[in-house]
């Protein structure tokens, strides 16, 4: 005798019932989860806001606490040199270097601008001159102009023909339009990588003058310099900038251009015509061991 099968209608619409809410709450958990994470990100982007506005007041008061210093002096600064002031209970780093440390893109000789090109931009020495020649004529006055097309900005290098944003990357800290100088470099005010070019790619020459200058010896000899290419003089101009050390282990580079010797509209004696903040990244963990 067979058996007939009973169906259960209740059983079934029962499953399908709870296939459905167990859907439903998958897609409310999906919904919550994003949110959770949307919550998150606008708090750490709140964050980091608040901590760029509050690093990079600290930074300007740290400046204005070593440009005071600086106007006190009765020698000029004439060195990249590295002061450390207190302010908001934060230790703080600031480095000040004279502009004419870098290489002025606007008067720089032609055969200093081959050496930075081959260098520091790693360049065949026929690509450098050639670029080199490039750069002139842009900054060469024309016979309708009493003077060339200046370079207004350092990023300008990127319209010149030829330079790709890896070139630029290789040079942007070592150049400036800035220095309002001869052209020539102060080998006591330089970057490492401006005295690697200057030692015309001879880094132990430039380790050596750099580790001299830095141990705020009373003489550094750079002899074996090109003499046409350096000139050891005192400038107006300066960029300082301080290291902020941020809670989240970050610090913020509060960079400023100054000139001194002129009256700003607040009274104090120098005039902050550039300024600029960024963060230093977090170093791997290898690194704070």
């Amino acid at each position: 005798m067979m058996r007939r099968r009973t169906s259960f209608p209740g059983r079934r619409q029962a499953g399908v019932a709870l296939v459905a809410v167990l859907w439903i709450v998958a897609a409310l958990s999906i919904l919550v989860t994003g949110m959770v994470q949307a919550h998150r990100d606008e708090i750490r982007l709140v964050s980091s806001a608040r901590q760029t506005v509050q690093g990079s007041a600290l930074g300007s008061a740290a400046v204005q606490l070593v440009l005071q210093q600086i106007a006190a002096r009765a020698e000029p600064v004439t060195r990249l040199s590295r002061i450390e002031v207190s302010y908001g209970g934060l230790a703080i780093s600031v480095e000040v270097m004279p502009l004419n440390g870098l290489i002025d893109l606007n008067r720089a000789p032609e055969p200093l601008l081959v050496a930075l090109f081959t260098v520091a931009g790693q360049l065949a020495p026929d690509q450098a001159a050639t670029l080199a020649k490039a750069l002139v004529a842009a900054r060469t006055p024309g016979p309708l102009t009493q003077r060339g097309p200046r370079f207004e900005a350092i990023e300008d290098l990127l319209q010149l023909p030829g330079v790709d944003f890896g070139l630029y990357a290789r040079l942007s800290a070592l150049v400036t339009t800035d220095a309002m100088g001869g052209g020539r470099v102060n080998p006591l005010a330089a970057p490492q990588g401006v005295l690697q070019v200057l030692s015309e790619g001879d880094a132990a020459r430039a380790g050596r003058i750099a580790a001299n200058r830095d141990g705020a010896g009373p003489g550094v000899d750079t002899s074996d310099l090109p003499a046409q290419w350096i000139e050891p003089v005192a400038t107006k101009r300066f960029r300082l900038v301080a290291q902020v050390p941020l809670p989240d282990g970050r610090r913020l580079l509060s960079s400023r251009m100054v000139e001194t010797g002129r009256v700003a509209p607040d009274g104090v004696p120098w005039r902050i015509f550039q300024a600029e903040d960024r963060f230093e990244p977090i170093p791997p963990t290898s690194e704070l061991k």
